[in-house]
């Protein structure tokens, strides 16, 4: 007779308890929720190994597949590619995230990045694309911020924020267009930006 899986508040509280054989169980699951709350709980005990995040983020379900992403982006060794092409947006997004906070240079990745920063059909996906390429400060994902300064608001604020790693004309140009956006954010954060661009 097989073990039952553990209820959702169980499998929350093996993460306070260090109960990792609960949460293991939680992990072979059908139930995507439950799998993600596993994975909660191994990462709060200490217990979640580099391939048991390999492993979520191939998971079937795109919920597991993004909270693995998301966790990844304190894991240097965990490689973002496959993430960053996910036929799910919300996973994509959380991928561009990751590599921005790993701040990896890893040639696949960036170009991946920047692809996305220019092409994505969801501008979610856009935007954070943009703001990794910022995180990461790669001469190579210039061309892309350029190109969110002309975006979405949203997009346009994020890729101006992005535009403090580099120095340049375009990136003068580009500052000085986003201190006369029509969007007050935008506006802002080009004002927030601009003292620390000029020169001495």
């Amino acid at each position: 007779m097989s073990t039952p899986t553990p209820s959702w508040r169980a499998l929350a509280e093996a993460g306070h308890t260090g109960d990792e054989a609960a949460a293991r169980l939680g992990w072979t699951s059908d139930d995507p929720a439950s799998r993600e709350l596993a994975i909660g709980a191994l990462l709060r005990m200490g217990a979640l190994t580099d391939d048991d995040l390999r492993n979520a983020m191939t998971d079937p379900h795109h919920g597991v597949r993004r909270r693995a992403v998301m966790i990844a982006g304190t894991r240097p060794s965990i490689h973002l590619l496959a993430s960053l092409r996910d036929a799910e947006p919300t996973v994509v997004e959380a991928a561009a995230w990751a590599a921005g906070e790993q701040e990896t240079t890893d040639d696949d990745v960036v170009e991946r990045l920047v692809e996305l920063a220019t092409g994505a059909a969801d501008p979610l996906v856009r935007e954070a694309a943009v703001a990794a390429l910022g995180a990461i400060g790669d001469e190579r994902g210039l061309p892309a911020i350029l190109a969110g300064c002309s975006d979405k608001p949203n997009i346009r604020r994020r890729a101006v924020l992005a535009l403090a790693p580099f120095e340049g004309p375009e990136v003068d140009a580009a500052l000085a267009t986003a201190l006369e956006d029509r969007d007050w954010q935008v506006r802002q954060a080009a004002e927030d930006l601009a003292p620390f661009m000029s020169d001495d």
